[in-house]
């Protein structure tokens, strides 16, 4: 397999030429360089605690979501060649939650990701490694383990499968309710220890657990909460990109990255603000036009860096941005609604940014006036 064996050199001035160390200054806040790694290509796997995923999954909010997303059931033929198409090319990771569809149309996308695992015509074995990652919202009725509990079972009769790869909590009440966090943790719990008598074998209802849109303090908590309960805390998920790499949001992954838990960052592209296809004067249609109309204006400094090294790479832009998530050790989650945004999401990965490009980046998104809006549901 090849390797990236270059030295770091000083970039744009600020950059060490020692790896892992930047110069200080005033105007550029310290960012760590990742060791290099070796290339990676979908079909190899890497590990989320006592799972192991492909290094890049793929995002289903959309898969029923018709406020922001515009979803028709006409839709679904397209979405089964998007899945069949992932999953051909060793993608095995799928985000999902039970809140996500909207109205009537509510769990939709669970239930979508189980018609078409159902339906998938490749061989049986890569269906059986296939790892659902959904999420629980934390409504203000859930207030016991075994409400969770019906939770996921629920998500499971939408996916029609036998067992959850990881069930993550949604966000953390710890803001607003904080004494219904405990039952949060506890129904975490109680989701890894329930096991149910599936012919001919006992199996339990997740494989693994973990959190969405916890800040660092909480994560250490709850990390050292389950620790206590002899459960694992195998992934966080929080949104992390280029528009998204402040001071917690860094927090978050060095805490992960030292307590051996996976970090997959969610909003890879801003929402398609790092795509190169919206500009002030070219804005989508729905909600998402009046954030893109605050910030494009003032990202174009980090845009013009990645239409560089994108056109030097014979890359594309989204390409460029999720390999920047992978190259900080994450598994980025893009969403995807077309077979044209799966192949070219494919083509991030089998290759690393150089130090230098990676340092470029991060002093071009420090440099962009306007940072992405962090979830409101993210805690301290």
């Amino acid at each position: 397999m090849a390797f990236y064996t270059t030295t770091p050199t000083a970039c744009l001035s600020r950059c060490s030429a020692s790896e892992g160390t930047l110069l200080p200054s005033p105007a550029f806040r310290a960012l760590k360089l990742p060791r290099l790694r070796p290339l990676i290509w979908p079909w190899e796997k890497v590990k989320m605690g006592s799972l192991m995923v492909s290094p890049m999954g793929f995002g289903t909010w959309a898969w029923g979501n018709q406020l922001l997303w515009g979803y028709q059931k006409e839709m679904d033929g397209d979405l089964q060649a998007v899945f069949n198409l992932a999953v051909e090319n060793g993608i095995n990771l799928f985000d999902t939650a039970d809140s996500y569809g909207t109205g009537r149309l509510n769990g939709q996308s669970e239930k979508l990701l189980g018609k078409f695992i159902r339906e998938f015509p490749g061989r049986e074995g890569v269906r059986d490694g296939i790892v659902i990652a959904t999420k629980f919202a934390a409504y203000p009725w859930r207030l016991t383990p075994g409400q969770f509990v019906k939770a996921c079972e629920s998500s499971l009769e939408r996916l029609e499968i036998e067992k959850i790869g990881i069930a993550q909590l949604h966000w953390s009440t710890a803001n607003y309710a904080p004494l219904q966090e405990l039952a949060l943790w506890d129904g975490l719990v109680a989701m890894y220890e329930k096991v149910i008598w599936i012919y001919p074998v006992v199996v339990g209802l997740v494989r693994a657990v973990g959190v969405s849109n916890y800040g660092p303090k909480q994560l250490v908590k709850i990390h050292n909460y389950l620790k206590t309960r002899g459960v694992t805390l195998s992934s966080a998920q929080v949104q992390f990109s280029l528009l998204s790499m402040g001071e917690k949001q860094m927090q978050i992954k060095d805490i992960c990255d030292s307590l051996g838990i996976r970090l997959i960052s969610y909003s890879p592209l801003g929402l398609g603000m790092l795509t190169g296809k919206y500009t002030a004067s070219n804005l989508p249609r729905g909600p998402r036009a009046l954030l893109f109309g605050q910030i494009l204006p003032g990202l174009e400094p980090l845009l013009h860096s990645l239409r560089e090294i994108a056109e030097r790479r014979s890359k594309t832009i989204p390409q460029v941005a999720i390999n920047w998530c992978i190259c900080k050790g994450t598994i980025p989650i893009p969403g995807v609604k077309t077979v044209k945004q799966v192949e070219e999401n494919l083509g991030a990965l089998g290759w690393r940014l150089s130090s230098d490009e990676i340092c470029q980046l991060e002093y071009a998104a420090q440099e962009s006036p306007r940072k992405m809006i962090q979830n409101i549901f993210q805690t301290n």
